[in-house]
């Protein structure tokens, strides 16, 4: 980036942050009658009604507030992020467009000057590569949706407006803000250097955690502070053009055809970026299709799924994929179709694939499959999910589920996560 580049977005972003900054008049809390968010994966109602128990008192939200402010707080003093600022743009030299590395291909051979990436590049499953997270918009994107979707949630419960105008300037900056702001397209994640440009197996940098952002956005619309009518119709603009290029993609469509997680995580994403921009058709739809398309061919008749233990990290995936259909089954709630009762003609069902993972998730036997590195609360909130729609056996677990780090949120933000951090 040209020095006088930087330089414009350093202003942007300072600007940014000057219409963001916090005064003192503004940390006060706002006490308003709760709203129930139009959120995508979150239950709307269910959050008004927690935050009426929370503001009569109730200890154990009480406590859960308490872990989710400090979740919050510590984005107050970070960002904004911005894709613009980057080492190199992406291929094409559009600095707007996103970046980001395959994280399991490493160099074969010692970089050299004739060869300065050590190529080709070869794949070694499960084993991330730390060269990923230098030079790309990787971690500041997975920053931007952490934190907006923290700080919205922490404003919601405790009406502090800090955490609000902090969230608007996040978003702002990432996606609206002329300077600084992201290009709707995924054209260039997951490149692999002397290889692809780009790859559509990229889009899971975004369909595994864009939920959030969705969400986030229906809360700070019920009232946020700082987040204007103009923000609101930015955000739905942005969103509309990526859903677009999800549908009508070369990539959209080759990741739409992933038989594994990558296929599910697609689903989900069109699905409630559907919901979000008013097309309840197309998210019905995608749900509705997900039951013969996705969760047939992909949940064994036992609950397991093959394509994932399949995979170095075994565990890790099966999870992963989990967190995928539990929040499509949300999503579904809000379009009238209920994922959780479907069974496949041999059996196959959400409910059979949570219960294939209790007894390695409440600690009763160990995961018979590969795993690199196995932890045990990675399941928690897909159980947790189980639990609310209705599975016994998944209700009789939850008192014996390992807390993830940070404290368990379920109670405030019902909607899995993926727990323990890995990529791809």
């Amino acid at each position: 980036m040209s020095a006088r580049s930087r330089l414009g977005v350093l202003l942007a972003a300072l600007a940014a942050f000057t219409a963001g900054a916090v005064p003192a008049a503004t940390a006060r809390v706002e006490h308003l009658e709760p709203r129930a968010p139009h959120t995508a994966v979150l239950d709307g109602t269910r959050m008004q009604q927690t935050k009426i128990r929370l503001d009569r008192g109730d200890p154990q939200l009480r406590r859960s507030a308490r872990a989710l402010t400090a979740r919050a707080d510590k984005w107050l003093n970070q960002g904004p992020w911005t894709v613009v600022d980057k080492p190199k743009p992406a291929p094409g030299g559009d600095t707007h467009d996103y970046l980001s590395q395959a994280p399991y291909w490493w160099p074969s051979t010692p970089p050299t000057s004739d060869n300065p990436w050590g190529c080709p590049y070869v794949q070694r499953d499960g084993e991330r590569n730390p060269e990923v997270d230098t030079g790309t918009d990787r971690q500041d994107v997975e920053k931007v949706f952490d934190s907006a979707y923290d700080l919205s949630l922490a404003w919601y419960y405790t009406g502090e407006k800090r955490y609000a105008v902090k969230a608007g300037q996040i978003l702002r900056t990432w996606f609206l803000d002329p300077a600084t702001k992201m290009n709707p397209n995924l054209n260039h994640a997951q490149f692999i250097p002397c290889k692809y440009d780009g790859r559509a197996i990229g889009i899971i940098d975004f369909s595994q955690s864009y939920t959030s952002v969705l969400d986030a956005l229906a809360i700070l619309d019920t009232g946020g502070s700082g987040w204007t009518k103009a923000d609101r119709a930015g955000m739905a603009r942005w969103n509309t053009a990526f859903l677009d290029w999800l549908k009508n993609s070369d990539f959209g469509k080759q990741e739409g055809a992933a038989a594994n997680n990558h296929g599910t995580f697609y689903d989900m994403q069109v699905a409630a970026l559907a919901y979000a921009t008013g097309d309840t058709n197309l998210a019905r739809r995608t749900v509705l299709n997900a039951r013969s398309a996705r969760i047939a061919p992909q949940i064994a008749a036992d609950g397991s799924q093959p394509q994932e233990l399949a995979r170095t990290r075994s565990w890790h995936y099966s999870t992963f994929d989990l967190v995928a259909y539990t929040r499509l089954a949300a999503i579904g709630r809000n379009v009238g179709v209920n994922l959780w009762k479907y069974q496949g003609p041999d059996g196959q069902s959400l409910f059979k694939a949570v219960d294939y993972l209790l007894p390695a998730a409440t600690g009763a036997a160990a995961w018979p499959h590969p795993e690199l590195e196995f932890y045990r609360y990675a399941a928690t909130d897909v159980v947790h999910a189980a639990a609310d729609a209705g599975d016994r056996r998944a209700q009789r677990a939850v008192p014996s589920l390992q807390e993830p780090p940070g404290g368990d949120l379920w109670a405030l933000r019902p909607a899995a996560e993926q727990l323990d951090s890995i990529t791809g």
